[in-house]
């Protein structure tokens, strides 16, 4: 996601795919790497995650925790400031209500990035993470002509930004 002035443009999105047959320690390996490769390509001024929230299945809950330190300590390497949002605040800021379900986020990305189709669950997921942070943190804005100097297209957020 991007913002000039009060406009939020898509930039990108899409899914790391990790093996399931291999183990936790390769998978979280293969995260780090893509996580490196998407910070080179389009060069974040920040990011944002979900905080920590508790989870039914202990063993669900142990292996995003480990992801998500993963995502923490690439994120803090390549010095990119990162903001942690609840899903309820995320939900409240995208859809309007905390306790609004997927599919209604789904839908509010679609129409708000003048998507084609609905995006997977993770990707709706790192959107509207994006876009809270883009409204909730006090961010500076990217005046247009800076952006035309620059010639590079700046990310502003990638928020479990992921790879088709």
């Amino acid at each position: 996601m991007r913002r000039e002035a009060n406009r939020l443009t898509h930039v990108a999105h899409g899914v790391i795919t990790l093996a399931a047959s291999e183990l936790l320690a390769q998978r979280l390996v293969a995260l780090e790497q893509a996580l490196r490769e998407i910070l080179q390509e389009f060069k974040p001024d920040a990011a944002a995650v979900e905080s920590l929230f508790f989870h039914k299945d202990a063993q669900a809950a142990s292996k995003l925790g480990h992801a998500r330190g993963v995502v923490l300590l690439v994120l803090a390497r390549a010095l990119v400031p990162i903001g942690e949002y609840s899903p309820a605040l995320v939900k409240r800021t995208v859809v309007g209500r905390g306790a609004a379900d997927k599919q209604q986020v789904a839908l509010m990305m679609k129409a708000m990035l003048g998507l084609d189709r609905l995006p997977r669950s993770d990707a709706t997921d790192a959107l509207a993470l994006a876009i809270t942070h883009l409204r909730v943190a006090n961010l500076p804005t990217i005046a247009p002509t800076c952006r035309k100097a620059n010639k590079k297209m700046p990310a502003h957020l990638v928020a479990r930004l992921r790879r088709f």
